[in-house]
This record gives structure tokens, sequence and C-alpha cells, in this order.
């Protein structure tokens, strides 16, 4: 249903904003009773309990909806009967990557084996806009895969997600050492990602 994690999170901001209204209407209408003069009648409680029996329906239905919506959700519980595309193994020590050049076409299966030899890193793939695509924690002496579709195209960039300490970053510019402009290309011309 979605095809990438912003086409969700869109979602979420639309469906969670109408009913944070909703719920906020509950409690101007509870503070505008109390400020009553009159008293409410036990009539009008029928409409207000059926309303919050909505409320209660329409948030556990929104989860029920979107929870197997995500787009990496079957995917990753599957993932030992999928043969990867491609595989890229990644290795990291003393704040530094050790990774090929990474590309793959739009629609491939890509497996990230990342492998740290000393300490607990974080490995994100962000597009240039600085919006997450992916991430995962890179522990030591761990087996660290993470199988991912590429359902956009273009460069993104790599970046340690887990501070790792101020070796991270250059003592004189400040500069991230972990950051990687560019680290993966998704091509959707098939010619070009074809000439690998």
């Amino acid at each position: 249903m979605f095809a990438t994690s912003l086409e969700l999170l869109r979602f979420h901001w639309v469906a969670y904003t109408i009913y944070a209204l909703m719920i906020v209407s509950v409690i101007a209408w509870f503070g505008w009773n109390l400020t009553r003069r009159e008293k409410v009648r036990s009539i009008i409680r029928i409409p207000f309990y059926g309303y919050m029996a909505f409320l209660v329906m329409a948030g556990v239905g929104h989860h029920i909806f979107t929870y197997n919506a995500i787009p990496w959700v079957e995917e990753d519980i599957k993932r030992h009967e999928i043969k990867p595309d491609r595989n890229y193994l990644i290795e990291v020590a003393d704040h530094k990557w050790k990774m090929p050049q990474m590309r793959a076409k739009k629609g491939e299966k890509v497996m990230f084996d990342v492998r740290s030899k000393d300490l607990t890193y974080g490995f994100g793939l962000f597009r240039k806009d600085g919006t997450m695509v992916f991430q995962m924690q890179v522990v030591p002496k761990h087996k660290n895969t993470l199988l991912w579709t590429f359902r956009e195209c273009g460069n993104f960039d790599i970046i340690s997600t887990e501070y790792s300490g101020p070796a991270q970053y250059d003592h004189e510019t400040g500069k991230d050492l972990m950051f990687v402009k560019d680290g993966m290309v998704v091509d959707c011309n098939e010619k070009i990602a074809m000439k690998e």
C-alpha cells in the first residue's frame, strides 16, 4: 500500500492530526458542559459515550489497518525465504567505513551485512533532504544484516546513527567522519545499472 516510509509518515500525519482534533473536541465539549448553568440531561450522555466508542474503534482500527501496510514488515518476516539480488559486506572499525561502491536498480532486494570490529555503530541510509530511509544498530561480534527493497531512485548518504564517541568527529572542523556522501546509488535506468 505504501511504497516508501515517507508515504506512510504523510498518511500518519493526516490521520493523527484528525484524530487529535477529535480528542480535543471531547475536552472542549467537557469544558463547555462544566461551565453551563443548566445540568446536563442523561439523554446527552448517550451520544457522548457513542462518540467515545467511535474514537476508541478509530484509534485501534488505524493501527490494525497500518500495522502490515509498512513496506518492509512482510519482507522482514519472510527474509529467510528471499534471495537478495545484491549482497554488500560493510565493515566498520575505528570510526571508519570500509565498503564497496554500492549500486542497485529500483525494485532490487539488497542485503546489507554490516560488521563492527570494535564499537556499537549505527548504519543509516538517508535521502538528500535528510529524511531516513532505514537504519540498524551494528553491534560488535553479532550478525547485523538488513534486507531492503529499494522502491525509490536516487543517491543516498550513509551516516552512523549511533554516537560512538568523540573520535567520530574531526576535532578541528567538527565534521562527522562517518558520513559517506552518495554511499548508495539506486538507479531507475536499467541500462546503466546492468553495466556493472
